[in-house]
């Protein structure tokens, strides 16, 4: 399932969002311009790696991705939950929202994964919260999404809550599958990371809080 949008109208343009994907496209535009041994260099500095940890990956390494199909899910799902969210939030607040938990989530994938010298890299964590955030503040919205069914897609309409909580049961029972791998330096995806970011979202939203509604003036015209 990948979500496209949700049928959610918005009172303020998305952005932050808007420019969050703009940042993560060039930074992987950057990245293919790179020969393997420069990429794999760059990856190593601005990517968190649990080894050898400097503090400023925990953001740098939101704005790397390692591959097509890791950007284009990750910016999708963004898109699909984000632009709502920054507008209930408004935009100072949803960046705050958004480098945090993506700090966070960021530091519950090291916690698990003490001693490996595996780059992480993504938004994921950061998006996470997002999808945290979304379903405490809009668990009834519908989101529009593709589905595929064998060889075939099909675009339909599917409860928001659903899709949240359905991918959070999936990160949980993997991230526990991890757990049992003998090798934590395999690579793969960063369950933790996204298990740590939906629950900081969850609980930073109702922190944070956001806005009152405001609902433009509509004049009458007889």
């Amino acid at each position: 399932m990948f979500p496209l949008r949700d049928d959610r109208p918005t009172d303020s343009a998305p952005i932050v969002t808007t420019l969050l994907i703009v940042a993560c496209s060039l930074v992987f535009l950057f990245e293919l311009s790179l020969d393997d041994y420069s990429l794999n260099y760059f990856i190593s500095i601005y990517g968190l790696v649990p080894a050898h940890l400097r503090l400023s990956s925990f953001i740098t390494s939101m704005f790397l991705h390692g591959g097509w199909s890791h950007i284009i899910g990750n910016m999708l799902f963004l898109w699909a939950f984000g632009k709502s969210l920054e507008d209930a939030m408004g935009h100072s607040k949803f960046l705050a929202f958004y480098m945090i938990g993506g700090v966070i989530a960021g530091i519950v994938q090291v916690l698990f994964n003490a001693g490996s010298a595996v780059p992480t890299v993504g938004a994921s964590g950061a998006i996470a919260a997002v999808m945290g955030a979304y379903l405490i503040k809009f668990p009834r919205a519908r989101i529009h999404t593709l589905v595929f069914v064998l060889f075939f897609f099909t675009m339909t309409d599917i409860p928001a809550a659903f899709i949240l909580i359905y991918w959070f049961v999936i990160q949980v029972f993997s991230g526990y599958g991890s757990l049992a791998h003998t090798s934590v330096m395999d690579g793969g995806v960063a369950f933790f990371a996204h298990i740590g970011g939906f629950i900081t979202g969850i609980i930073l939203v109702q922190i944070m809080g956001t806005r009152t509604r405001y609902f433009p003036r509509r004049d009458i015209y007889w």
